[in-house]
């Protein structure tokens, strides 16, 4: 997640220039076969083009709309995540009494707080697990994630070790769905606690409250994840969005036609740059509106605007360490340049 109040203009020159350039290069094609070659039949009015253009515009913008709409529903269900994890916290060393406040009620609230920061972790771990960046990223992509590597914190024995046994992660991570049986490990713990009577049937059934509410938060994670952008949409867009700045340059002889036909010799220059620059611009805002619905369709991902998964983990650790006590705690996880993942 981008952090800044504004984007870096030198971001968005490189995101938009090439798009800009190849536009104006099609126009100066465009431009010389009907100045120079007599193909007048190139000539169209804008009018018809301008009708498609504001079609294109509303697509668009419901594509965007709803890549929005996945992208803050995932940002909901992980600030519902920190809730949960501070509300489990809490019941915990509320509820959690074995004789006066002994060694061994310490450490039975360290292991359930403890398994719940590797739950967080394990759960943002497997929403990473596959990435539409292994595929085909771009350079830049490619290139943004070599330079982040020491801020993606991917790996899973480095990230869940401090939080489980060994004995304990080993069982885990030889799980198809290691979050979802960590979970159920916390409430079988809980039953063996009410069967102890070390914990208080009313108080198992507010806990296991909690426990049914992380399942729920995570199965909306999975189900975001799990269920691609559709793609009739997403691609159609991008079908839509080329087609018109592929017929920009052609409107745009109509709009230029008098003054090219006015000139002579190499006065049939003089309308190129506003052009060149008319076509250019266009296509550069219609292209960035139509990729901008692509940067925030998959919340989950390694991209500049996803879910900031590794700062909610690490506030989540934070705040619940604190409340066991610990001094010790790490800090809270910095921006890389400026981009939060």
């Amino acid at each position: 997640m981008i952090v800044t109040r504004r984007i870096n203009l030198r971001l968005v020159i490189l995101v938009g220039l090439r798009v800009a350039l190849v536009s104006a290069a099609w126009a100066a094609v465009v431009y010389m076969l009907y100045a120079y070659a007599g193909l007048h039949f190139l000539r169209i009015p804008f009018q018809p083009i301008s009708t498609i253009g504001i079609a294109v515009a509303f697509y668009v913008g419901f594509k965007n709309n709803a890549s929005y709409d996945r992208f803050w529903e995932g940002r909901k269900i992980w600030g519902g995540i920190v809730n949960a994890s501070r509300t489990w916290a809490t019941n915990v060393m509320s509820y959690i009494h074995v004789g006066d406040d002994s060694t061994e009620a310490r450490a039975l609230r360290r292991e359930l707080i403890y398994r719940q920061l590797a739950w967080v972790n394990a759960l943002r771990l497997q929403l990473r697990k596959t990435s539409r960046f292994f595929d085909k990223p771009s350079r830049g992509t490619k290139r943004r994630l070599q330079q982040h590597g020491d801020h993606m914190r991917n790996d899973w024995d480095t990230e869940l070790s401090p939080f489980l046994s060994a004995e304990e992660l080993t069982e885990m991570s030889a799980f198809a769905n290691p979050a979802t049986n960590m979970l159920t490990r916390q409430g079988q713990q809980l039953a063996t606690l009410v069967d102890g009577k070390q914990l208080n049937l009313f108080h198992q059934i507010a806990m296991m409250d909690v426990v049914r509410e992380l399942y729920a938060l995570q199965g909306k994670c999975e189900r975001i994840k799990n269920t691609p952008f559709p793609r009739q949409y997403a691609e159609f867009s991008r079908v839509f969005t080329r087609a018109f700045t592929f017929l920009v340059p052609l409107g745009l002889l109509d709009v230029f036609a008098e003054r090219i036909e006015a000139m002579q010799g190499w006065g049939m220059l003089m309308p190129v740059i506003p052009m060149f620059v008319s076509a250019g611009l266009i296509s550069w805002v219609f292209n960035t509106m139509e990729g901008i619905g692509d940067a925030s369709e998959d919340p989950f991902e390694r991209s500049m605007n996803d879910v900031p998964m590794n700062s909610l983990s690490r506030t989540i650790e934070i705040d619940l360490r604190q409340m066991l006590g610990e001094t010790d705690l790490p800090s809270k996880e910095p921006p890389a340049g400026n981009i939060m993942y």
